[in-house]
């Protein structure tokens, strides 16, 4: 077996091609700009959700023109592309009754990611993340007060002490342990329905880097020592605020000793194990907007047949 790549994987969510404009973002008011212009592309979000149709059997998101009560929404600045045409993005109140003759339009981005095509996945992707991070940080950390919009979204600053802040990312690590013969290892948190698997993964702590964190995640959840790490790729995983960095790796051994904190199962595969068990229904895997379904179908060497790709994996670090 070899664990080297030929090429990074193909991942869903870090197809973006917006032009952030980051300086420009601190010129004035961006998002006051493009609700001026009768060309800026304007979608609606509504508790994690866009509107989404199909043209000419593709799923696109729904854009339409500003309009005048855009002004008085939190409406985020996302970017331009490459013929300058500008992206806002309209938080809807949390909670609010999506319209009845729309709402089997409303997607989430684990539902539709992997189906959109590279501007929309970029445009939702981020529309996401800023989301949920206003969501969270309308206080101060410093001191309590509250915060205000700046810079078309990507800065809160605080009103009693004038302190700036900015959206968080927090790096994850997530990786394919595969053993000397070519089973891939994968496990159920205990939060999980019963026959949910993944890869393993978890977040990078302080001063640590990130094949460190690969190496202790791996020993602490299911007490394996690897060798050769091979990095495959990363992805933004706005659930809220993850960026998934993707490897993988060889198992010095197989026997395994679980955290049941962490892992209430975990089982090697090989490869025609894991097709006929994922086909039946028997293992249920991540959606295919996730990197761990890309390195999963890495290793098998192709798309997985499955029995559903419904209910993905929960929280934030898959």
């Amino acid at each position: 077996m070899s664990l080297d790549s030929e090429s990074l994987l193909d991942l869903s969510l870090s197809r973006g091609t917006l032009h952030r404009n980051g300086n420009g973002r601190r010129d004035g008011d961006p998002v006051a700009r493009a609700l001026a212009d009768a060309g800026t592309r304007v979608i609606d979000l509504a508790d994690g959700r866009a509107l989404t149709c199909r043209v000419d059997g593709r799923l696109r998101l729904v854009h339409r023109a500003p309009r005048f009560d855009d002004a008085a929404a939190t409406t985020l600045y996302l970017g331009h592309d490459d013929e300058g045409t500008t992206y806002v993005a309209v938080l809807r109140p949390e909670g609010g009754d999506l319209p009845e003759e729309t709402a089997r339009g409303w997607r989430t981005l684990r539902e539709v990611g992997s189906d959109l095509d590279d501007t929309d996945a970029g445009v939702l992707t981020t529309a996401v993340a800023l989301a949920n991070w206003h969501a969270r940080h309308g206080y101060c950390p410093r001191c309590g007060a509250h915060t205000e919009v700046e810079e078309g979204g990507w800065v809160r600053r605080c009103t009693a002490d004038g302190s700036q802040h900015y959206p968080r990312t927090d790096a994850a690590i997530i990786v394919a342990v595969i053993d000397r013969d070519e089973r891939i290892l994968l496990a159920r948190g205990p939060h999980w329905a019963e026959n949910r698997l993944s890869v393993l993964a978890g977040f990078v702590e302080a001063g640590e880097s990130l094949e460190s964190a690969v190496r202790r995640e791996v020993r602490e959840e299911v007490g394996l020592s690897l060798g050769e790490l091979t990095y495959r790729g990363n992805q933004p995983w706005p659930f809220p605020a993850s960026l998934m960095v993707g490897y993988t790796a060889l198992a010095e051994g197989t026997e395994l000793t679980l955290d049941p904190v962490e892992i209430a199962e975990a089982h090697w595969f090989t490869r025609g194990e894991l097709s006929f068990a994922a086909r039946s229904g028997e293992v249920a895997l991540p959606p295919r907007v996730s990197i761990a379904r890309h390195l999963i179908e890495h290793w098998h060497g192709g798309p997985l047949e499955v029995a559903s790709d419904s209910n993905p994996v929960p929280g934030p670090a898959r």
